[in-house]
């Protein structure tokens, strides 16, 4: 049995049936958390000392592409997955999904939702679910057919079969539901069989608006089902999600950046659906929960602000720091489907915890401990990492081969570049 205490920090619970706590303990023991209050003593324990720190559960990003990571940052280029996809082999996609966890590991969160659309052909998933179980970050494996290679089909390949590791669920990645809703019910149906929590994106496309509603009226939709975006869905789609408890992912920094569309997140307010927050990828978005929270913030402020200035009246409340906060964990595990599981620091789930230094300059002093988190930090402020009781981060450091990572993330990248006749890492962009 091993035994963690994390003596005197502010404690962001977030949970419902924990307070935060201005200063409180949190003791873990194995995998899970024992306890969270003031006071705590554990004879044996490793001691986290979080004076001058914030407390709380780790990240919980509800949607990224992970084998995507080999060309993280390269802005707008060419380097589309449609040009580059084809030329990954299983090696390739170990290479970027090990990294991009690893990366997600050190910007704090604990929990990802990976969009496996793979390029086609054995031994790709396989090598994916390598790289989630050596990189230790609790996951979600989302199968998907690759849309950008022309596949049809939203099942991808197997995903009853796949093994993955202890702290990784596999689902499954839904092609989107459109014109053809015969196609999707009939996966969704499937995904029910074998037990699957299904994923899908949604409102993307202007011609496939009330496709969302439609699929309420055949009671396809529900609490197992994530929808992801949702930037152009209309009045009647959203009505059909909040009545069925559908759960909504959104990447508010990459749908901007890439031309998806403001996400509906004032829409989802009005109807009571609080969303989960994802990175989605990385081309031309960062890679951290901090960016997501704050994206969703400023364009929900922007929104009413716009109506303000056309004299609307009745015009809703600015979303708060508190709310989105639990976009970003509480209610992000749940639209993963992990809600039980991880989310809030709380007697019996699981130890998935980071620990924030609250003493640098860009939040000191911290006025409002939750505001400093979504307004003020970014990765920085990293302290500890903990998933599952292990520490993925220790003291700013993040605890793997990280150079090992990145030598393999730099010759893959290079090997894939040169195919697809696109730069390689390390080249000066002109």
């Amino acid at each position: 049995m091993s035994k963690t205490l994390i003596r005197g920090g502010c404690v962001l619970t977030l949970g419902t049936r924990t307070p935060n706590f201005t200063q409180a303990d949190v003791l873990v023991v194995d995998d899970r958390i024992e306890e969270v209050g003031p006071d705590l003593r554990s004879r044996g324990a490793e001691v986290i000392d979080a004076a001058q720190s914030i407390v709380m559960p780790g990240f919980v990003d509800t949607h990224r592409h992970l084998w995507r990571s080999l060309f993280r940052n390269f802005g707008e280029s060419s380097a589309a997955p449609a040009v580059y996809g084809p030329h990954h082999g299983p090696d390739d996609v170990y290479a970027a999904t090990l990294i991009g966890l690893l990366g997600a590991a050190e910007a704090g969160i604990t929990t990802v939702v990976d969009w496996a659309d793979l390029p086609p052909g054995p031994g790709y998933a396989e090598a994916a679910l390598q790289a989630h179980a050596e990189a230790g970050v609790r996951s979600v494996f989302a199968m998907a057919a690759p849309h950008w290679s022309g596949a049809a089909g939203g099942l991808g390949s197997r995903p009853g079969e796949l093994s993955p590791g202890d702290r990784t669920t596999v689902a499954v990645g839904s092609c989107d539901p459109g014109p053809d809703l015969d196609t999707v019910s009939s996966e969704w149906v499937t995904a029910r069989e074998m037990a699957m929590r299904i994923h899908a994106h949604a409102g993307t496309d202007p011609a496939a608006a009330g496709s969302i509603a439609e699929l309420g009226r055949r009671g396809l939709l529900g609490a197992d089902v994530t929808l992801i975006h949702c930037s152009l869905l209309d009045s009647a789609d959203l009505d059909a999600i909040a009545s069925s408890g559908t759960a909504v992912s959104l990447a508010p920094a990459s749908e901007m950046a890439i031309g998806l569309g403001a996400p509906p997140i004032q829409g989802l307010i009005d109807r009571g659906i609080r969303p989960g927050l994802g990175v989605d990828q990385e081309a031309l978005a960062p890679g951290d929960i901090f960016a997501a929270m704050r994206a969703a913030n400023a364009i929900q402020h922007a929104t009413l602000f716009d109506l303000k200035l056309a004299g609307k009246a009745g015009v809703p409340n600015l979303l708060s720091t508190r709310e989105v906060i639990r976009f970003a964990t509480r209610d992000g595990a749940r639209v993963a489907g992990l809600g039980a599981v991880t989310g809030s620091l709380e007697a019996g789930k699981q130890a998935d915890i980071l620990v924030l230094s609250a003493d640098r300059p860009n939040i000191h002093p911290v006025n409002d401990p939750i505001g400093a988190v979504v307004w003020g930090m970014d990765t920085s402020n990293i302290d500890w990492v903990l998933v599952a009781g292990r520490p993925m981060v220790r003291e700013g450091e993040l605890v793997a081969d990280a150079a090992k990572a990145r030598d393999l993330a730099v010759t893959a990248q290079r090997r894939v570049a040169r195919a697809a006749g696109l730069p390689t890492a390390g080249e000066v962009m002109r």
